[in-house]
């Protein structure tokens, strides 16, 4: 082939290939992502549970940590890192705190500020411990835990019927309803695992002073069990409900002030 028709050939060849090109077009540029920086908010570091604390545990240092929280939304009482962990760390815990809950001072109750029991009890209550049966015939089978609600059945022998029936005759009643627990022997919490247990002959009620009277005397006057209550009668509205029905089957006890015999309904 002469030179002349190769170099035809050629610009052919180029000429074709440049056809395509611009047929096709050349491709779209690659879209253009645009990165929007978030505005910065301004935080505080409050002082929160590292995990779960147990009412009546004592705070150390690896039970808390220090949470960001925006600054214009924390609440007022929470422990900032200005105040310090040490406003925390060595005091005990009134109540539970939840893992990663806010920490706060009327929460906690400092060693030298008085005894535990007195810290949990309400304005107005008192804290009576009762003899109960260890092996759980008389709590509920042992399942009775503080904060839990009971009531108190009194078991004692009726003097009359027995002397008129020429046998003991036995007869049981509740006394008192929908009682706190505030400590089953030595007990005034749970472990981290949910566990606790029986440990001692004695329960811890929360009482009104009256209350108190009453359970002291028939403590002296007859045997004292445990009846646990459903957390769904635990309600102020279904107590009452309850005790407009039973009124008039329960009795009193006598109480005697400055030598004055005094009649107490039993609630």
């Amino acid at each position: 082939m002469k030179r002349a028709q190769l170099a035809v050939l050629g610009l052919a060849l180029a000429a074709g290939a440049g056809a395509m090109l611009l047929m096709r077009g050349d491709p779209p540029p690659p879209p253009q992502v645009q990165v929007v920086e978030a505005p910065r908010v301004a935080t505080t570091a409050i002082l929160v549970a590292a995990a779960p604390i147990p009412m009546g545990q004592t705070l150390s240092e690896r039970d808390l940590r220090w949470q960001d929280w925006p600054a214009n939304a924390v609440p007022e009482g929470l422990i900032t890192r200005d105040d310090g962990m040490d406003l925390a760390a060595g005091a005990m815990a009134r109540q539970g705190i939840l893992a990663g809950e806010p920490i706060r001072p009327e929460r906690l109750i400092r060693a030298d500020a008085g005894g535990f029991m007195s810290a949990i009890l309400p304005a107005g209550m008192r804290a009576v411990s009762i003899s109960i049966d260890s092996r759980g015939s008389s709590s509920a089978g042992g399942f009775v835990l503080p904060n839990d609600r009971v009531d108190i059945i009194r078991t004692f022998r009726n003097e009359s019927a027995s002397q008129q029936g020429g046998g003991d005759v036995l007869v049981s009643e509740t006394i008192l309803r929908n009682v706190r627990i505030l400590a089953i022997g030595k007990n005034v919490q749970v472990d981290e695992q949910g566990n606790s247990f029986v440990d001692g002959e004695h329960a811890t009620l929360e009482l009104t002073p009256s209350q108190a009277e009453a359970i002291t005397l028939a403590q002296r006057t007859g045997q004292l069990s445990l009846a646990l209550r459903s957390l769904a009668d635990a309600a102020p509205t279904a107590v009452a409900q309850e005790e407009e029905i039973v009124e008039e089957q329960l009795g009193s006890l006598d109480i005697v002030r400055f030598g004055v015999s005094m009649p107490t309904p039993i609630r």
